[in-house]
């Protein structure tokens, strides 16, 4: 048994999702401490909290909005700054946490403060988040204004660890091609929660609308022209307008409403589109502006056919076009692609193996398996 740390960003669900996954699967052989800040704490230390799971609340990143569903560049680089020139202090205040949990391996997902810890101690770490694509694949095939914008964001996800990880695993429904510098990092599919992979979805007639926080009222407008109930989430709980009904974020109720649904509006999180795909859920994704990542990840979900991505104001009239196009666009979901965790899992196994002996060890090149999805859709 090796004690693990599990340190993640809290901007964002997709990443205490992703962690509950891997940490599900490690914690059967390995003791796991959780280091997590904002809604990832939150939704973490709701499930962990009388377990054999630790979860520490830690400061974190978080992006600034100057109207709903818009980022504010200005602020968020504002945000960043200020938290880059706070982290010292934050470093020294988790040392007494990192040093009780006595880690063998540290895993961080997008998460600065932890990773610094454990370069301190001299403890080994493994990046595994989705943001890092920016910085080991080839965008190159990307058009022109979406490559500069990865080009832009690239940089700030680079400078996040300061140093180069022991291993950089990109967990992402698409794989784009690696650059000839990181032709060691290891591309697994989305981490799907075990929730979703004991369920038999159902194509119903109500739709998922998931924003992050914000949304404006014309989009909320275009979502009640859709002629069928539409079930919001993100937004919290408030008395229902019209077709919609907006629900707090309850993990039980969003599954149950994501397996048995006829398509998905949302944000361009790579966690959510994963998982939708995984149901064989089309999605209609709006970018958030400024959001570089999200603008990629709906650039390949519109490539792979599965999925429309609304870059300017969401209309009645796109949204039905979309709702007459889901038949054919689920067509084109393999869910088998979507599926991570079985790659996820026997890398990271690999790593905490590999921290026992003074060999480098490269990563497995492990395939994600099919099992899961090809007996859902048997």
């Amino acid at each position: 048994m090796a004690s693990i740390v599990y340190a993640m960003c809290g901007e964002g669900r997709g990443h205490a999702t992703r962690a509950r996954t891997v940490v599900e699967a490690l914690r059967v052989r390995h003791q796991v401490t959780c280091f997590a800040a904002h809604s990832a704490y939150e939704m973490l230390d709701r499930h962990y909290g009388s377990t054999d799971v630790r979860v520490v609340r830690i400061p974190g990143l978080q992006f600034g909005y100057k109207r709903p569903g818009q980022v504010d560049l200005l602020r968020t680089l504002g945000l960043a700054a200020r938290f880059r020139w706070e982290v010292g202090r934050y470093v020294d205040a988790v040392l007494p946490e990192l040093n009780r949990a006595r880690p063998d391996l540290v895993i961080v997902d997008f998460e600065p403060i932890v990773a610094r810890a454990a370069r301190r101690l001299g403890v080994p770490f493994v990046s595994f988040d989705h943001q890092h694509f920016l910085v080991v694949s080839d965008l190159s095939a990307l058009p022109f204004w979406i490559r500069q914008q990865a080009n832009l964001a690239a940089p700030f996800v680079r400078a996040l660890y300061e140093w180069r990880p022991s291993a950089t695993i990109v967990s992402s429904f698409y794989k784009a091609p690696l650059k000839d510098a990181h032709r060691d990092a290891v591309w697994v599919g989305t981490l799907i929660r075990p929730e979703l992979t004991s369920i038999r979805p159902a194509h119903g007639a109500h739709l998922v609308a998931y924003m992050r926080r914000h949304a404006s009222a014309k989009t909320l407008a275009a979502l009640a022209s859709a002629g069928r109930e539409v079930r919001v989430y993100g937004l919290g709980a408030r008395p229902a307008e019209g077709s919609l009904r907006f629900f707090a974020i309850d993990e039980r109720r969003f599954i149950d409403d994501l397996a048995g649904c006829h398509a998905v509006v949302s944000t361009a999180g790579n966690q959510l589109v994963g998982e939708a795909l995984f149901m064989r859920k089309p999605l209609l994704v709006m970018p958030e502006p400024w959001n570089f990542e999200q603008a990629v990840n709906a650039h390949f979900l519109e490539q792979s056919g599965a999925g429309w991505a609304e870059r300017g104001r969401l209309t009645p009239r796109r949204l039905g076009a979309f709702i007459e196009a889901v038949s054919a666009l689920r067509t084109n979901i393999r869910p088998e692609s979507a599926f991570g965790n079985d790659a996820a899992v026997a890398t990271l196994e690999h790593h905490i193996g590999g921290t026992r002996t003074s060999v480098p060890l490269r990563p497995p090149r492990v395939a994600p398996t099919a099992s899961i999805a090809a007996r859902q859709w048997a």
